[in-house]
């Protein structure tokens, strides 16, 4: 059989990365002799198998032609002629668009070490724009490797351009954006995500509450950056750096700040209340997107809360134990250290700002554990229902009070 490695799996072991899930290509096989040979189907579009012991994909080579706007509107021809050249012809980027064969030999047909060597994304065809998805993969391998210092090839950037002023972008549906969202999330410079978005006009289309915040300023003592976009960058950068891999704390860092996307123009450089007007915008981003439930919820809270937790220290312990409530942090505690993550990363997203300390995180998780410590069972008195509620935040409270102390 011939089979040859293809994909991320060549391209990671090319940068010296540790290795994702390998994916093969076979040549000169039919369906018929894949099965015959115990390998398991389990494509819908096109022939892909399981390896019966390794359980790795092995998808039989294949063409695909556009037939459709969007990118479902393709027909996919597999069959034993198809050659790996063909097959790698049909993929996004140079880079993804090596084969290596069972001796190590690798198949370069489009020059994908060059541009590894020179940190190149590039496309491999005119092809390339068929497929808006490729728009979001291009912008995600950027959030992956902006580190390792690479970029958009010009060329690739202008075809990106043109597909966001045909429409292409139109036809993605919110589960597949999401898709593409989270995983630049979790890498390591999501920024670079964005960037490459907002470059194509993409951004634009697809998230225009962050993508109208670049060129608004903010107040200079408290933002040195001054731009609102450059501050969301750095914040879901640092978001990456405090939680690496945590796209929910990646989401909430990101449209936090969708509220001074609201101000009139007239009082920039001040955001009075954005925390609170960020909420319909936050909750359109969700809805849009059909981000998940416990996404969204951060996301508002993070929203609404930001500027409470910055200002912690003066807040009275009643009020410190009411936003504790309102998180609903005594039934769901993960959401303490997650707001308090989100709002460090907020506060160190900022110019000069990215190795300072944030005690605020830590004084909020404090009164949350001296609040937690309060058992109903403790108090005295044979209280239920409405008195029991009031004896125990009384007590909370309290407990609260002390802890700020300390």
């Amino acid at each position: 059989m011939n089979a040859y490695l293809v994909g991320g799996a060549v391209r990671d072991a090319l940068l010296g990365l540790a290795p994702g899930d390998r994916d093969w290509v076979v040549v000169g096989e039919t369906p018929e002799s894949m099965a015959a040979a115990g390998f398991r189907p389990v494509g819908a579009d096109f022939p892909v198998f399981l390896h019966p012991r390794s359980g790795e994909e092995y998808a039989l080579a294949r063409t695909e032609r556009k037939t459709a706007p969007g990118y479902k509107g393709f027909v996919f021809h597999a069959d034993a002629g198809v050659t790996l050249e063909q097959d790698l012809a049909r993929r996004d980027f140079t880079i993804n668009a090596i084969a290596r064969d069972a001796d190590g030999t690798l198949i370069d047909p489009f020059h994908g070490q060059a541009d590894l060597q020179a940190r190149v994304l590039r496309h491999v065809s005119p092809a390339f724009a068929e497929d808006p998805v490729r728009i979001l993969r291009a912008a995600r391998f950027m959030a992956r490797f902006a580190a390792l210092g690479f970029s958009v090839a010009p060329e690739t950037l202008a075809l990106m351009r043109d597909m966001v002023a045909a429409g292409e972008v139109d036809h993605l549906v919110p589960e597949r954006i999401w898709q593409e969202v989270r995983a630049a999330l979790c890498s390591a410079s999501p920024s670079a995500f964005l960037q490459t978005l907002r470059a194509c006009g993409a951004l634009a289309v697809l998230l225009p509450e962050v993508d109208v915040l670049y060129g608004i300023p903010q107040r200079p003592e408290y933002h040195p950056e001054i731009d609102t976009g450059r501050h969301v960058e750095m914040v879901c950068d640092m978001a990456a750096r405090l939680a690496p891999g945590d796209a929910l704390i990646g989401f909430a860092a990101l449209v936090h700040d969708l509220g001074k996307g609201l101000t009139p123009a007239g009082q920039w450089p001040k955001h009075i209340a954005h925390e609170h007007h960020g909420l319909v915008p936050v909750q359109a981003v969700c809805t849009r997107w059909k981000v998940p439930g416990d996404y969204a919820a951060m996301a508002a809270h993070a929203c609404r809360e930001h500027l409470n937790i910055h200002r912690l220290q003066e807040l009275r312990p009643e009020t410190i134990h009411d936003l504790l409530a309102r998180i609903d942090g005594f039934r769901r505690p993960e959401r303490v250290a997650q707001l308090a993550l989100i709002c460090e990363a907020d506060k160190r997203g900022r110019l000069g700002m990215t190795d300072s300390i944030y005690s605020n995180g830590q004084l909020l998780q404090r009164c949350f554990s001296a609040a937690c410590s309060v058992k109903a069972g403790q108090l005295s008195g044979n209280l239920s229902g409405p008195a029991l509620g009031d004896a125990l935040r009384t007590a909370r409270i309290a407990a609260i009070a002390m802890a700020k102390e300390a």
